[in-house]
């Protein structure tokens, strides 16, 4: 296929649509640079704001057909915190009346010839793919009004998945220099407001000024001064720790800057950055090799999409890489994995603490499962290297659906497993709304084929991790 010119924009602009795979057929012509506003601002919020009705209700229609979305706890079971239930059961629907026993009977050539792979196995959409940016839950918009002043809010769209299948807000802080306080954080949102009070005498001064830094808003696509904002007053900007709150997730939700054209970007699930320190591969798709490099990376790309063009002319933030980047990961390597009693110093049960049902669970994860193939619990439950699923096998790529085309999703990083009750919605795009969907979707994908037996025994052994 060849590249189609995008007639009548400056020749500095590259086309981005040209050659891109056997799947390029659906994939709008687009550029590679972000256009600059053809409109005055007030014309384009008024417009958008006319849309938002349809764009959410679309959104909304999609993540229906594809799940059930009730508030189903399991019973007594909470997130670290202790005031959040865990959401329990596949909520995942499936196609054309089928089980999963019978999908996990078939070849992935006969459930793609079929269409019988659920859709809330595939790619989630942005919840406005052509305009894509960083959207933030209710919660999190709330309280850094309250605290800060500072607005979050855009008038285009909303977050869009129901608060209960979301992380535990604010969550708990915990810190590998000082195990023997606990959660660190009294409860609280850390913020650029009160991070000074809540960790004085707790770190260290290097620790305290990277803390300042990841607290601090910058200029975001979304979030900034110029006309092509998505909110209603010029803004600051965001702060690092606006996604990754109290150095957990809160599911906002943004586009992977790694992929072009727009249509092809992928949702980015925020991820938490708790065991951090362990990690040695950053970034779903960039494969960064260390969290001074992702810090550094990150101003111009979850803060500008990866447009360093767009990041000049909005206020550009060049972190100094010794006197700025160094300590922003020193903080960040110091947050610690919540407690797990029940794991003993390699990361296996201790018998003597979990119960039948948890220690069949590992054995299913150890062994039939294949999880520890890539979730070592030496590791702390991962292998700092990036697998390819191919679930293409299963699909027929190339379908647009709310203006995302869903293509293969290629080689993407192991994440952590510790933790793992704290962190929903699940996978890198957050397709996946409770963890009983995800030992669905790997017995699928890795051809386990588990009974129900060792599903449930799987997900009590994942809840305490």
């Amino acid at each position: 296929m060849t590249g189609k010119l995008q007639i009548g924009l400056p020749c500095a602009i590259i086309v981005a649509a040209a050659s891109i795979s056997a799947f390029s057929d659906p994939l709008p012509p687009d550029i590679t640079y972000r256009p600059l506003p053809s409109q005055p601002f007030s014309a384009v919020k008024a417009d958008d704001e006319a849309q938002k009705p349809g764009v959410m209700e679309r959104q909304k229609k999609l993540l229906e057909q594809r799940y059930d979305l009730a508030d189903r706890p399991i019973p007594g079971v909470m997130m670290t915190n202790g005031k959040k239930p865990v959401q329990g059961g596949v909520r995942v629907k499936l196609a054309g009346g089928s089980t999963w026993d019978r999908l996990s009977s078939m070849s992935p050539g006969d459930i793609r010839d079929q269409g019988l792979l659920p859709a809330g196995f595939l790619p989630l959409p942005h919840v406005k793919q052509a305009a894509g940016g960083q959207v933030f839950p209710e919660k999190e918009i709330r309280e850094i009004g309250r605290q800060e002043g500072r607005d979050l809010r855009r008038f285009d769209v909303d977050f869009d998945l129901p608060d209960h299948l979301t992380p535990e807000f604010p969550p708990p802080i915990f810190l590998t220099t000082h195990p023997e306080l606990g959660d660190v954080s009294r409860g609280e949102l850390l913020t650029i407001r009160n991070y000074y009070e809540i960790m004085n005498g707790i770190i260290t001064p290097v620790q305290m000024e990277g803390l300042r830094l990841l607290l601090t808003p910058f200029p975001q696509e979304e979030f900034n001064q110029t006309e092509d904002r998505k909110v209603a007053g010029q803004s600051m900007g965001v702060a690092c720790l606006d996604c990754h709150s109290n150095f957990n997730t809160n599911a906002a939700f943004h586009q992977t800057p790694d992929i072009r054209p727009q249509a092809a970007r992928f949702r980015l699930d925020t991820t938490s950055l708790r065991g951090l320190f362990n990690q040695q591969i950053h970034g779903s798709k960039r494969s960064l090799r260390s969290v001074e490099d992702f810090t550094e990376f990150e101003q111009r790309t979850a803060y500008f999409n990866g447009d360093h063009v767009s990041a000049t002319r909005k206020g550009v933030n060049l972190p100094d890489r010794p006197n700025q980047v160094a300590m922003m990961a020193q903080m960040q390597n110091i947050i610690d994995f919540p407690p797990a009693p029940k794991l003993d110093p390699f990361g296996r049960l201790d018998p003597a603490l979990a119960s039948a049902e948890e220690l069949k669970g590992e054995a299913v994860f150890m062994g039939k499962g294949r999880c520890s193939q890539c979730h070592n619990p030496q590791t702390s439950f991962m292998d700092n290297n990036m697998h390819d699923l191919k679930l293409d096998r299963f699909y027929k790529p190339g379908q647009t659906v709310n203006d995302m085309v869903e293509l293969p999703d290629g080689p993407i990083k192991t994440f952590t497993l510790r933790g793992i009750k704290d962190t929903p919605p699940y996978l890198h795009d957050g397709r996946l709304m409770t963890l009983a969907d995800t030992v669905e979707f790997f017995n699928l994908v890795l051809g386990t084929k588990l009974d129900q037996s060792e599903k449930d025994a799987l997900v009590a052994y994942l809840l305490v991790l």
